[in-house]
């Protein structure tokens, strides 16, 4: 990680960098390319997390696609790759625009929050299981689509975790850890 990137400046880069109509995988892959596999594992989290992740399909797509990002960085890979069946996948620009503005007063809030924390969590043993953990919780969001927003429970402890390894956030990796375990409890007790 070159640098550290906060959260909105992530959301206006990708809104910014990309003219097409739609934002799709493959943008987001091309445009964080360089940055390692925080933002570009946040960024479909969030798609499935906010109310982009309502349209059926798109938390599964998100959830194959942070699999297939996380476990490359899981068997050591530096930068991500995409196969292109998942590549064309992704939102509007405009409903991306429009969230975006609307998530800023958030993401600002968000970003004087994070710093680097923690650094001993950041190691390569540590960046690997966590990103085992979302591998599972990646694919954990393709049967939770069938409860509506469901998806976003593991949606968001991915956000947490992504946003914790993007600015080398120790503690950020920690909540993201506990989101995921309250998750797990939540699910477990509203199955019994």
């Amino acid at each position: 990680m070159s640098e550290r990137l906060q959260l909105t400046d992530i959301l206006e880069t990708l809104d910014r960098q990309v003219e097409d109509d739609k934002i799709t995988l493959q943008d987001i892959v091309d445009t964080f390319n360089s940055r390692g596999f925080g933002p570009v594992v946040l960024l479909p989290a969030l798609i499935a997390l906010l109310p982009t992740g309502g349209v059926p399909g798109v938390p599964s797509a998100c959830g194959i696609f942070i699999a297939l990002m996380a476990i490359q960085l899981v068997f050591g890979r530096r930068s991500p790759w995409l196969p292109k069946v998942l590549s064309r996948r992704g939102v509007s620009h405009e409903r991306w625009h429009r969230v975006t503005q609307r998530a800023k007063p958030w993401t600002r809030r968000i970003d004087r929050f994070l710093e680097p924390r923690l650094r001993w969590l950041m190691g390569d043993v540590t960046q690997r299981l966590l990103a085992l953990l979302m591998v599972v919780l990646g694919l954990g969001m393709i049967p939770l689509e069938l409860l509506p927003f469901a998806a976003a429970i593991p949606a968001l402890a991915i956000v947490v975790m992504a946003l914790g390894l993007t600015a080398g956030d120790g503690v950020m990796m920690l909540l993201g850890l506990g989101v995921t375990l309250a998750g797990g409890v939540g699910i477990g007790f509203w199955m019994l």
